[in-house]
């Protein structure tokens, strides 16, 4: 046992008993050693704790590993997942623009088709009426006008591709592709896209309903008219007019309620023009045009009058047209020459007979340029204004009479005013 002396300058000597031996210690030795069996005994202690909990620690270190491989791999899986998500989303978006686009170039297709229609339909032009008098005109000539077939004074010209796509009398409101117009990129190309297409359809439609108003419009005043004169509308020639040449098989129209409007408004629009063209024949064999060119000059009009040569009441059976010699008369109506010689108080007269029991005469000519069976067009020159027969200067006597009785011509010269034609 170490046994402590005290040492002369006041430290302790500590002695160590080794077996029989004694092995004295300074102070610093002894805390030396000490110190090492304290350290050698911590060592030995967790050495001994190693080897006790050593299949603990290493099974702790390899769950440890296991479960961060799991997050790792689950977090990989997730990653994944996100991009075939993405990716998915991607090939969708792609599909549905494509379904978009292909939509937009089916339309656009379809509005080119039906811009091409509506160019491909004939216009109206306003004939059928008797013109001025000009420089170089056939009045001067003494020429025949060329005949032409009825009109009316609306014109209809289909508008060309390039108005139809980019005008619009109306503004449409697109609110659901308000933002998407306002953006780059694909999608505000393809709203854009759609707003155009749209605009041009619009604007297609709104030429059709003109056109369709258009042809009822004047569908209606022809009717009135023809009936104003007694004519029944319903008579109307079906056979095309001669010069127009027009054929082929029949097919049915199959115009159904799932045909689409425009099909449907264009069909609409084929049959007011058919039912148009019939009342325009019909109108063609009316007289309701003026015979001279320019205004009328009226000396004397239809009915009860004092006669110019006895000075009695007698009855004027026509109207009396101021004109100098050698202007032209024109017929007032499709039809054939029945007369065109002598007659007496009529003095040189050409008479044309229309269709509905309708007939004119052409009094005090100067001349005559039409035969009897002579088939003559509207506007046609027939004779020259003269004072034949029995006559007080030179004026043209017009008469038009229903089923050999005269009537008054200014009825159906208004109902030429109503059409447009004077």
């Amino acid at each position: 046992m170490p046994q402590q002396r005290q040492h002369r300058q006041g430290w302790a000597d500590y002695t160590l008993v080794h077996g029989r031996r004694q092995v004295r210690l300074g102070p610093v030795a002894f805390w030396i050693v000490v110190g090492s069996l304290v350290a050698m005994a911590g060592w030995s202690v967790l050495t001994g704790t190693y080897f006790a909990f050593h299949d603990d620690v290493l099974k702790r270190l390899i769950s440890r590993q296991a479960e961060m491989q799991y997050a790792y791999e689950d977090r990989i899986a997730e990653l994944r997942a996100q991009v075939d998500r993405i990716t998915s989303r991607q090939l969708l978006d792609q599909e549905q623009f494509e379904q978009k686009l292909e939509a937009l170039v089916r339309k656009q297709s379809t509005l080119e088709q039906r811009a091409a229609t509506l160019g491909s339909m004939p216009d109206l032009t306003p004939t059928g009426s008797i013109p001025k008098p000009g420089r170089g005109s056939d009045a001067s000539k003494g020429s025949q006008m060329k005949p032409s077939p009825i009109g009316d004074t609306v014109i209809f010209q289909a508008p060309p591709d390039r108005e139809a796509r980019l005008e619009s009398r109306a503004e449409p409101a697109f609110n659901l592709r308000n933002a998407a117009r306002t953006r780059g990129g694909m999608e505000g190309a393809l709203a854009r896209m759609q707003e155009s297409l749209e605009r041009m359809e619009v604007n297609q439609s709104q030429s059709l309903n003109a056109l369709e108003e258009n042809f009822e419009a004047r569908a209606r005043r022809m009717r009135s008219v023809l009936s104003d004169l007694g004519i029944n509308p319903g008579k109307a020639a079906p056979v095309p007019p001669a010069g127009r040449a027009v054929g082929g098989p029949f097919v049915p129209a199959n115009v159904g309620s799932e045909e689409k409007t425009f099909e449907r408004q264009l069909y609409r629009i084929h049959m007011s023009r058919s039912q148009l063209d019939r009342l325009a024949r019909t109108l063609s064999e009316v007289p309701v045009r003026k015979p001279v060119s320019g205004e009328i000059d009226m000396s004397s009009g239809f009915g009860m009058r004092m006669d110019p040569f006895l000075r009695s009441p007698a009855l004027h059976t026509g109207l009396d047209m101021r004109g100098d010699t050698g202007d032209p008369v024109r017929a007032t109506a499709n039809g054939t020459v029945t007369s065109a010689a002598s007659n007496g108080g009529y003095g040189k007269m050409v008479e044309i007979e229309h269709s509905n029991g309708l007939s004119t005469r052409y009094a005090h000519l100067s001349a005559i340029d039409v035969k009897v069976g002579q088939a003559v067009k509207i506007g046609q020159i027939i004779g020259k204004i003269g004072s034949t027969g029995r006559s007080t200067g030179p004026h043209l006597h017009y008469e038009t009479r229903v089923d050999g009785d005269a009537v008054d011509p200014q009825k159906y010269l208004r109902a030429g005013i109503r059409l447009g034609l004077n």
